[in-house]
This record gives structure tokens, sequence and C-alpha cells, in this order.
């Protein structure tokens, strides 16, 4: 479990760059305590979406997270990235 200030940072600076870059319906960081994947984690719901754009995919990358896989719900898609 990482729990670096960089880490959060990073994770935040993503969590930004993804509401800004797609609709979103919401975009949240989770700490690691609060996480069930034990680690910072950026969990967001973007709306009008089948699968994740690349847009996204890129500051998934970027910040060196690693996309969990989570299926979509009709019209929305919700992306779920551990540090």
């Amino acid at each position: 479990m990482s729990c670096t200030v960089d880490d959060r940072k990073q994770v935040r600076r993503a969590a930004r760059a993804i509401r800004d870059a797609v609709p979103t319906i919401a975009v949240d960081v989770v700490a690691p305590n609060a996480s069930r994947h034990d680690a910072w984690t950026l969990d967001a719901v973007l709306r009008n979406r089948e699968s994740v754009p690349p847009e996204v995919l890129r500051e998934l990358a970027l910040a060196g997270l690693t996309l969990q896989p989570v299926p979509s719900q009709a019209g929305y898609q919700h992306v779920v990235a551990t540090m």
C-alpha cells in the first residue's frame, strides 16, 4: 500500500484532467484506507460513453495509474484506476 503525497497528487491531477477532458457525472479520489483496492484510487463515471475514451486512458497512463475492470452501464462508463 502506497500513501505518499506524490501518489495522492498524481491521482488528483489525473482526476482534474479527466473532469476537464470529457463529460463526467462524478470523479472522486479515494484514499487507500477507504478503497477496496488498498491503494490511491480514481473513481469516475463518464456521461454518454460505452467505453473508456482515449483522452481518459492517456491521463491514466501519464499518472501511472492502472485501469481496473468495471462493466459499463446503459450509456455511462464507470472508470476505476489505482496507483
